[in-house]
């Protein structure tokens, strides 16, 4: 019994690094002690499955490709930050903030939030949801959780934590839950979109800076994607000089900017000892697009997963058929990026430079 035993736990082990191979990860040691992880969808990994809202994804389709199931991620199978810690050497994927506590919380949580944003009111439209502001909140409380296990030692905690990498993408929601949704919110006629855009980096600069100051140093931020050019958007536009909605895309542009410029702020200076990365989510996401077939895309501009024009008009719904081969779409749904789009932006943040400012993420997990 003794053998068979070990021969199926060598078994089960090599299994899973065949799988781990095929999705085009290699075996790391781990680069950081921990990873947290803080946004909405594009990164939530089931903290909204208890929640009262239409923010939600644990039912099939959803997780088709992941080995739990429909954990709650908003995609066929692993999210960008499920394969950035891939790549940054963890075997396990970061758990959820709503579903961990004791030791476990030392290799690092995820306090993501479908339809979260940095405002407050954001994502109201969907239901309950955990924001930008109370996602901190919870991350203050995990600190205080983390002083057990080194006896009480706050200068101990604030070491480990600044070896540590975090992760935060926010701003989505603000536009498409938000400020372009006039029928339920009135920010879209009280700021112009600069204005709106400024407001967003002011609170968005008070909470990485609230983060700091809970021992966060090593940060990588990410710029809001060609929102304009989903599924959702271009089932929805009438534009005639061109598929994408511009207006949405221009205004996100002006919000990833002002992004940019608060990463050299905090890194020449203003928070002392710490590294912030800007991550251009928006032209990584561009190129993926423009370049998708040498990325081994074939479709960009429909969700596999959905319902109406471009499968964009309403998301994807309970136990509906899903496209034949999910590893040739960019898009999942009507919102999310597939899991073969996931896996290539990871990449492509980790070791390259065409989309990280001033370093890429390896570099940042290395200091």
């Amino acid at each position: 019994m003794g053998n068979l035993m070990r021969e199926l736990g060598l078994w089960v082990v090599a299994a899973s690094l065949l799988w781990l191979t095929a999705k085009g990860y290699s075996q790391v040691d781990r680069q950081v002690p921990c990873f947290f992880i803080f946004g909405d969808s594009l990164v939530d990994n089931g903290n909204n499955n208890r929640l009262v809202t239409l923010a939600r994804a644990n039912y099939r389709p959803y997780g088709i490709d992941f080995p739990l199931g429909a954990s709650g991620r908003f995609t066929n199978g692993r999210t960008f930050v499920d394969a950035l810690a891939q790549l940054l050497g963890f075997r396990t994927n970061i758990p959820p903030y709503a579903r961990t506590r004791g030791r476990a919380i030392l290799d690092g949580l995820n306090f993501a939030s479908g339809a979260a944003g940095i405002r407050e009111e954001t994502g109201n439209n969907l239901g309950d949801h955990i924001s930008m502001n109370q996602q901190v909140r919870n991350f203050g409380s995990t600190v205080q959780q983390m002083g057990r296990y080194f006896r009480g030692d706050v200068n101990a905690v604030g070491s480990y934590l600044g070896k540590c990498i975090f992760y935060s993408g926010m701003g989505s929601n603000d536009y498409l839950n938000n400020y372009f949704m006039h029928d339920f919110y009135n920010t879209g006629s009280q700021f112009t979109a600069q204005a709106y855009a400024d407001a967003l980096i002011h609170d968005y600069s008070v909470q990485l800076s609230a983060l700091y100051n809970l021992g966060a140093r090593k940060v990588i931020v990410t710029a809001v994607g060609q929102v304009g050019c989903i599924p959702y958007q271009l089932a929805r536009y009438n534009g005639t000089n061109s598929r994408c909605n511009e207006d949405i895309n221009n205004a996100i542009l002006l919000f990833n900017s002002g992004l940019r410029k608060l990463v050299d702020r905090f890194n020449k200076g203003e928070l002392q000892g710490a590294k912030f990365v800007f991550l251009d989510s928006y032209q990584a996401t561009k190129d993926l697009i423009l370049n998708a077939q040498s990325y081994g895309f074939d479709v960009v501009d429909k969700g596999c997963c959905g319902v109406g024009r471009n499968n964009g008009q309403v998301t994807c719904l309970p136990l509906q058929q899903t496209c034949r081969d999910r590893s040739k779409y960019i898009f999942w749904d009507a919102f999310h990026p597939t899991e073969a789009a996931n896996i290539v932006t990871a990449k492509l943040s980790y070791s390259s430079k065409s989309c990280t400012y001033p370093i890429n993420i390896q570099q940042l997990a290395s200091l």
